[in-house]
């Protein structure tokens, strides 16, 4: 059998494990956005029966043989096939020893934390999470204690499954840059900085009002339309079923409209790479492979790079009058700026500011690498979250609901994804400043023109980033690798001039 001939049979396995993927992220996406409290458990084993025809197709002879000769043996292949079989490989020699009944029950537990996990936040209770929370830990080793290749810890196993070659030792040097300089000018802000107007910023908006500007948002970032979903869920996701069925969800407070705003942009922004990967990478299995921080680099830049700039708040300024009905007429486009771009320690992660937002991802990665590597106990997790708000803030946490539970990410096995957050941002200012080399940024966001934007991006953004590391992608893009030193320049440039530092 030559190679053509085996990567045609492989392919046909793959078409068979999409279609159970698709099916049971449709179930999922059911799950989080409209299905009944009751039914959250039920459909979770119903996702799980599922699951049992994915492992017996992966952990198949025939997948198996396919998936070693290729590897061993990829000539003919185009660089993209070539790079399919490397992430298939990849993904097999890590869960090629997890047995179909190890894997059903993995799945079991993953499908029944979320609905422990909504239960508990609704009634601001860790207590009702923390056997889920446990088994979610317990099965995470156990699958990577299967694994042949061994790294130096079990997080450290975790952060390469979501950054390829992240470490310990990368993130732990990575976040002391942070805190070293952010920490001081979040500190003389507090102390220094001029006062900043934003009593109108919980004024009501109906929740009609909203949808609208979620519309109006997602279409300004030059999504398609046709190919996109826009649902309501506790916490915002957005998913995808290739490049033509992109879902996008957010959530309405009648007294936060702007956080709708941003929460939008952000989702929006994964919705961007999801639409806009080469149809060759989808069909050739090869698409949505980049890492989760390269995903996370294009939401938080269209959430903060360009939705919290001075040009985009002069663009849709008007749009917020005119959708919220009067309710801000009164208010200037530079008070909205100021106010949207207001840096002050506070309790939730996806509310917070530009600047402390690090912090709060600091916190996670803290905890996560103690309590994936063993050094403390699921039940210790509530009371060292709030000792570290309370050191790394300085703010009292009142409550689990907004503490420990506040995110969903811990009802599923995305433990090693928190960083990813905070190495979107330094990705995403180091891409800008590449990009402000081929046009006005700035002037193309006051015109309204954000389809340059999304050009430029996928063009040089989105069309590797399935097929190269981190670091190579980073310096195919920009010419070099991650340099924190482009986001700190930024943070203390913008909030030094924002609130009139000395």
């Amino acid at each position: 059998m030559t190679n053509r001939q085996k990567l045609k049979k492989l392919f046909a396995i793959l078409d068979e494990i999409e279609s159970y993927f698709h099916a049971i992220g449709k179930m999922s996406f059911d799950m989080e956005c409209c299905a009944p409290e009751e039914g959250i458990e039920p459909a979770g084993k119903d996702m799980a029966v599922l699951g049992k025809q994915v492992h017996k197709l992966t952990h198949s002879k025939t997948y198996e043989r396919l998936i070693r000769e290729l590897h061993e043996n990829n000539e003919g292949l185009s660089p993209v096939q070539k790079k399919t079989v490397e992430h298939l490989y990849d993904y097999w020699s890590k869960t090629k020893n997890i047995s179909a009944q190890l894997s059903y029950e993995m799945d079991l537990v993953t499908n029944k934390a979320y609905g422990d996990w909504l239960s508990a936040k609704k009634a601001s209770d860790f207590s009702l999470f923390r056997k889920s929370l446990a088994d979610l830990i317990h099965y995470t080793r156990l699958a990577i204690d299967l694994r042949e290749e061994k790294k130096a810890t079990p997080y450290d196993s975790c952060l390469d499954d979501t950054e390829k070659g992240g470490s310990i030792a990368q993130l732990d040097g990575f976040f002391a840059a942070l805190k070293e300089r952010i920490v001081p000018l979040l500190q003389r802000i507090v102390a220094e900085g001029k006062p900043i107007r934003e009593d109108f910023m919980s004024r009501p908006v109906p929740i009609p009002r909203q949808e609208a500007m979620s519309r109006y948002l997602l279409k300004l970032e030059g999504l398609r339309q046709s190919a996109l979903v826009l649902m309501t869920t506790e916490h915002p996701f957005t998913t995808n079923f290739g490049r033509y069925d992109v879902r996008v969800t957010t959530h309405y407070h009648e007294d936060s409209f702007i956080s709708n705003v941003f929460t939008t942009l952000h989702e929006g922004g994964h919705a961007l790479f999801m639409q806009n990967e080469p149809q060759e990478l989808h069909d050739q299995h090869c698409a949505d492979n980049m890492t989760s921080a390269m995903h996370e680099t294009i939401s938080r830049f269209y959430e903060n790079l360009i939705g919290r700039s001075e040009a985009f708040i002069s663009l849709v300024a008007p749009k917020i009058r005119e959708l919220s009905e009067g309710v801000f007429d009164d208010i200037s486009d530079r008070e909205l700026y100021e106010a949207v771009n207001v840096a002050r320690p506070s309790l939730i992660r996806t509310e917070a500011d530009e600047l402390s937002y690090c912090l709060h991802i600091m916190i996670r990665y803290e905890l996560e690498k103690a309590f994936i590597n063993g050094e403390i106990t699921v039940d210790e997790i509530p009371a060292l979250w709030n000792a570290k708000y309370k050191e790394y803030l300085g703010i009292e946490v009142p409550d689990d609901a907004q503490g420990c539970l506040q995110d969903v990410h811990w009802s599923g096995y995305s433990f090693g994804y928190f960083p990813s957050y905070a190495l979107g941002n330094a990705y995403g200012v180091q891409i800008l400043r590449r990009m402000e080399k081929d046009f006005d940024v700035d002037a193309a966001v006051r015109a309204g023109e954000l389809t340059r934007i999304r050009d430029w991006l996928t063009e040089h953004v989105f069309s590797i980033a399935s097929l190269t590391t981190p670091d190579e992608w980073i310096r195919a893009v920009t010419g070099e690798s991650l340099n924190v030193n482009y986001f700190l320049d930024y943070l203390e440039e913008k909030f030094t001039k924002l609130y009139e530092l000395k």
